[in-house]
């Protein structure tokens, strides 16, 4: 007998259609595989277990008789006990784990991945004919827009313009705590979520396995029509404002018009196809803006598509470069989510969010996280591992090339053309974070120097030598020379160690 297994993040209708390359048929039957293992290796979020073992017991029980769900120690028990010596096969993981896992195992057979706009091979080729070396995001989005015809009026962009980044730059609305858009979808839990919330906590009180942050009410869609449900909403009500405020920050209102759609699709749940045509036919019918459906789309098509390919062009060594040699460990508050000792306004809300829903998005991931990681020092790779662990849309190729390349430059600029960190007069430019801080975005030095600033004129001094080589950093390292207080900076930030700030 051939079944075919599907992992966890492979649970939408996409994955099922029938195709040579996969062996499927409509009757085939299917086994899902629930290790407890996964959970026991890391620290995960308690959210992000709780979604993914309510997204993959309700399709389960969508797939009824059709399916074999497996609960075991590991997915080789599981595989054993549900198939036995039969034929076995699945569509290619999205890990490199998951992939050696595979092949390791007899009567197995692993065909192509779906969920995803291009083909491996086809990027592979692209990229080649690129040098391989330094590859552009602009310059794939653009390929990705022409070869699926998304945006383009004949062989021109919609609109003249490839990238409406310019429009979609704006900092938040002054004297409101919120956009005034409606609210995005949420789903209401089941009595699937109330056993797997019950399994966690039997799995935490018998001290097999650890989690971190909060288990609130499921916040992210566990079905493939609450994943359609969030999709409809976010474009119907609140793409239209996405666009001009996607970079922006507001301390009451972490979701703001982003879509919260990274966690369906990363679960399988959405295909990025659906995503990006519905956004498209919004625009065409005058319902949203062009500049708010590019930015989608570029979300979409462009760099979560990128993210995903370089993950495997660029091989799994690369999870392991680290070009600024970077060393310092993840302290321990930061890895236990332990906002409530951190002063710093900024770091404290969004760790905050983070600790409380396991998302936030991707600027405060970027600018906020991610930036004060960089200035610090820590260990590009248990960067990676923390922000794998710590969100809801975290898996092993979205965080690889996200931190290690966008977010820690820890390649060096292969993914990049500088690091992306700054001072806090950024963050007091494109959020409301800064004006109650105990701490002053233009301050270097002192009582209230403000941790970002401070951190950014250390990180640049620190790598000198590289970053004024650099033509898009190479100003800014200018100015150290112009700092009379850069000693100064230089002894608060080895002063300040791995304490919260």
């Amino acid at each position: 007998m051939l079944m075919h297994w599907l992992f966890g993040d492979q649970l939408g209708p996409h994955f099922l259609r029938p195709s040579q390359d996969s062996g499927l048929t409509r009757d085939t039957p299917l086994l899902m595989i629930e290790a407890r293992s996964v959970f026991r290796r890391r620290r995960f979020h308690r959210a992000k277990a709780h979604l993914v073992l309510s997204a993959m017991r309700h399709r389960a029980a969508e797939l009824g008789d059709r399916v074999t769900y497996v609960r075991a120690d590991t997915y080789r028990e599981g595989l054993e006990k549900a198939a036995g010596g039969d034929q076995v096969t699945v569509h290619h993981p999205t890990s490199y784990a998951a992939v050696r896992l595979v092949r390791s195992l007899p009567h197995v057979t692993m065909g192509p991945p779906r969920g995803f706009l291009v083909p491996l091979d086809e990027f592979a080729a692209w990229a080649d004919g690129h040098g391989g070396r330094r590859l552009r995001q602009e310059d794939f989005y653009r390929w990705v827009r022409q070869g699926h015809e998304l945006l383009m009026d004949g062989d021109a962009p919609a609109g003249g313009r490839w990238n409406y980044d310019h429009d979609n730059r704006e900092p938040p609305p002054r004297k409101t705590p919120a956009l005034p858009v409606p609210a995005p979808y949420r789903p209401r839990e089941d009595e699937i979520d109330d056993e797997v919330r019950h399994d966690l906590d039997h799995w935490e009180r018998d001290g097999d396995v650890s989690f971190v942050g909060r288990d609130g009410p499921r916040l992210f869609p566990a079905t493939r029509a609450e994943a359609r449900e969030a999709l409809r909403r976010f474009v119907d009500r609140r793409l239209g404002t996405f666009g001009p405020y996607e970079d922006a920050m507001l301390a009451a209102d972490p979701v703001m018009s982003h879509s919260l759609l990274s966690a369906s699709l990363n679960l399988g749940l959405l295909d990025p196809g659906e995503c990006v045509d519905r956004a498209e036919a919004a625009w065409r019918d005058g319902r949203a803006p062009l500049n708010s459906v590019e930015g989608f789309v570029r979300q979409i098509a462009g760099w979560r598509e990128y993210v995903w390919q370089l993950y495997w062009y660029f091989g799994e060594e690369y999870r392991h470069t680290n070009e600024l040699r970077h060393t310092e460990p993840v302290p321990g508050w930061w890895d236990d989510l332990d906002a409530d000792d951190v002063h710093a306004r900024c770091l404290h809300t969004v760790l905050s969010q983070v600790r409380d829903t396991g998302w936030t998005h991707h600027i405060p991931r970027l600018m906020i996280l991610g930036s004060y990681a960089l200035q610090r020092g820590w260990d590009p790779a248990a960067v990676t591992d923390w922000f794998h662990r710590s969100f809801v849309d975290g898996y092993d190729w979205v965080m690889v090339p996200n931190v290690v390349g966008m977010s820690q430059y820890a390649d060096g600029g292969r993914m990049t053309t500088k690091p992306y960190t700054s001072g806090g007069a950024y963050v007091n430019r494109m959020s409301d974070l800064c004006g109650p801080c105990a701490y002053r975005p233009g301050d270097r030095t002192g009582a209230h120097a403000c941790p970002y600033t401070a951190g950014y004129w250390n990180f640049l001094d620190r790598h000198r030598a590289r970053l004024e080589h650099n033509h898009r950093t190479a100003q800014a390292v200018r100015g150290l020379d112009r700092l009379p207080d850069l000693d100064e900076v230089r002894h608060q930030e080895h002063a300040r160690g791995d304490s919260p700030p």
